[in-house]
C-alpha cells in the first residue's frame, strides 16, 4: 500500500502536520468507519468519516464522527439549503478521484464546499481517510478544517 496519496500531498503542500497510520480494511464490514475506528484502537468519535452529499443538487463534502449518523435536515441547513440527500457512490468516485471506503476530503478531484461536525473540533487529535482503503491520517481537527476551509455546524443527528 502506497503511503502517499493526494490526500497526503495536499496536506504537505499546505503544510500540515499529520502522521499516516494504516489498518487491515474489511471489505466486507458493515461500518466502514467503525472498521477503522477497531482496527486503530481508536474511540469512534476520534475517527471521522467523510460523506459526499448534495444539498438542493449541488455536491457537498461531509466530516462527522464514524459512530455517528448525519441529519440530512442539518447538513441542508449548514449550507442555507432546502434539502439534502446522500450521493449515489459512482458518483461520489467519479466527482473525488477515490474509491468508497477510501474517500478522503482531502485532494478530491473537483474541490466542492466541505462542512466538519462542530463536536469533532473539540478533539486534540482525530483519523480522517488518506484517500485510499485502510489509510487513516491523524491530525488535529483545527488543521484539517482549515486545509478544507470547511464550516463548522452541527451535522449529527
Amino acid at each position: 500500500m502506497s503511503k502517499t496519496t493526494r490526500a497526503t500531498q495536499a496536506l504537505a503542500k499546505a503544510g500540515i502536520a499529520f502522521t499516516v497510520h494504516s489498518y487491515d480494511y474489511d471489505p466486507d464490514a458493515e461500518r466502514v468507519g467503525l472498521q477503522a475506528a477497531e482496527a486503530l484502537g481508536e474511540d469512534p468519535s476520534r475517527v471521522l468519516k467523510t460523506l459526499m452529499a448534495e444539498v438542493d443538487g449541488k455536491p457537498v463534502c461531509c466530516i462527522v464522527p464514524s459512530d455517528r449518523e448525519v441529519s440530512m435536515k442539518k447538513l441542508a441547513a449548514a449550507f442555507n439549503g432546502k434539502s439534502a440527500s446522500m450521493m449515489k457512490p459512482a458518483d461520489a468516485e467519479r466527482l473525488t478521484g477515490y474509491h468508497v471506503g477510501g474517500i478522503s476530503p482531502f485532494g478530491q478531484r473537483k474541490t466542492v464546499p466541505t462542512a466538519i461536525e462542530e463536536a469533532a473540533l473539540a478533539e486534540g487529535l482525530v483519523f480522517i481517510n488518506g484517500g485510499q482503503r485502510g489509510l487513516q491520517l491523524r491530525l488535529t481537527p483545527k488543521d484539517a478544517q482549515a486545509a478544507l476551509r470547511a464550516i463548522a455546524a452541527p451535522l449529527i443527528a
